[in-house]
């Protein structure tokens, strides 16, 4: 890509890695340059918690602020009732109403951390298109909006059409995401203005189709901009752990292991994740993500310092490295560390180890604890342990227990 951004939040995009595609972009860097532009990103509330995976459009946003322009985070109230069928091989599950709510506030808890929420001209506002698509007419949407959808169209795009070459099912409700979502963007410019989507490459073909859809209806231009679908250098998606989804609310995951995370990229991805996770200066991100030896190490202690403290705050990045420090340098427990509790019910009969790594969040399943076993990953008070019959009951729990998988997760067991 030859071209040469004017605006601030243009140009922190493509030095810092943030962009796949973008509808128009000397248009929207114009549109940047002339005053505040509003923004959107639209989140469906399908968990309780967002995942790293999703950390990156939330530091665009950020970015976006940080530049003198105005965020929106749009919750799917509404969307959420259907589905987004892009990429997906079967049909969400459907979430009760209740059920949708109950995400939307864990959702709240993410973006207060990131953005600055208010009334000002570049303060972030939080929408719900619930307001806007529960009390749609049905036979109105389909005369006023449905009618300026090709089908046909809808059937080119990759997302709809990967689904449909592997002869899988989809259905007329998740058919309909895609022209609400278009709607939305149309009623989110109608009502504040808002001149830009953004979202991850997957969602290409849904901005467009807002795009469209408001130049038919009212014939105005906006704009739609997207993120590069985010992989490790070892081609893994960006978000998993041995243990499952990263999640970003404190509840599912404790700062340390979230810290954790971070301290243990691999050496390739340090500097291109500080560009992205990180507000330190570019050059100094290259800079030590260049490190070799153990220096790198040193790098990948500020990542996750950074990154925890955005997420957490402060005191919680300096108990996860203080912790980090007893555990590995000292051998000790560290006072951070996930921890299970146990009753004295529970264990009269004796707890399984296999359990006991399953319910500390160091492996996926049982399945996956005993292959850790197995494979000499395993490690009780830094003891390997073989045998995946073990059993432990409150005479192992005098004192607690330490829990090891592989050589940089741990976990506590306590009675309590």
């Amino acid at each position: 890509m030859n071209y040469h951004p004017k605006s601030d939040f243009m140009r922190v995009m493509f030095e810092r890695g943030f962009v796949a595609d973008c509808t128009d972009y000397q248009s929207l860097d114009e549109a940047l340059l002339k005053g505040v532009v509003p923004a959107y990103i639209g989140y469906d509330a399908t968990a309780p918690s967002l995942h790293v995976g999703h950390l990156m459009n939330i530091m665009v946003l950020r970015w976006l602020q940080n530049t003198g322009h105005k965020p929106i985070t749009l919750m799917g109230g509404g969307t959420t009732k259907v589905g987004d069928p892009s990429f997906r091989s079967e049909e969400r599950p459907l979430l009760t109403p209740e059920a949708i709510d109950r995400n939307i506030d864990g959702l709240k808890q993410v973006f207060a951390r990131y953005l600055s929420y208010g009334d000002g001209p570049t303060d972030a506002i939080m929408l719900n298109n619930a307001e806007w698509l529960d009390g749609l007419n049905y036979l109105d949407f389909l005369r006023d909006i449905g009618r300026h959808f090709s089908v046909n169209r809808m059937l080119s795009f990759e997302s709809v059409k990967s689904r449909l070459d592997r002869e899988q099912s989809l259905s007329f409700l998740e058919f309909n995401y895609m022209i609400l979502q278009a709607y939305d963007f149309l009623e989110i410019h109608r009502r504040y203005g808002c001149l830009l989507q953004m979202g991850g490459s997957d969602q290409w073909g849904n901005i467009i189709n807002g795009i469209d859809l408001t130049r038919r209806v009212i014939d105005k231009e906006i704009f739609g901009l997207t993120t590069p679908l985010l992989t490790t250098s070892d081609g893994r998606k960006m978000g998993k752990s041995a243990s499952g989804a990263v999640w970003l609310n404190g509840e599912m995951l404790s700062p340390y292991e979230f810290w954790q995370f971070w301290r243990n990229t691999t050496d390739a991805d340090v500097g291109r994740f500080l560009k992205i996770f990180s507000e330190l200066p570019v050059d100094e991100c290259d800079r030590l993500g260049a490190l070799g030896g153990s220096e790198i190490n040193q790098a990948k202690i500020q990542l996750a310092n950074i990154a925890t403290t955005l997420l957490h705050g402060a005191e919680a990045a300096a108990a996860a490295e203080a912790t980090a420090r007893e555990v590995f340098e000292k051998g000790g427990i560290g006072d951070d560390l996930p921890t299970v509790t146990l009753d004295v019910a529970e264990v009269a009969e004796g707890v399984g180890i296999v359990q006991l790594f399953v319910r500390a969040g160091l492996a996926a399943s049982g399945k996956d604890a005993k292959r850790l076993i197995a494979e000499g990953g395993a490690k009780v008070n830094d003891e390997i342990i073989t045998d995946a019959g073990l059993r432990y009951g409150a005479s192992h729990l005098v004192e607690p227990m330490k829990l090891t998988a592989g050589k940089k997760r741990h976990a506590l067991v306590v009675l309590g």
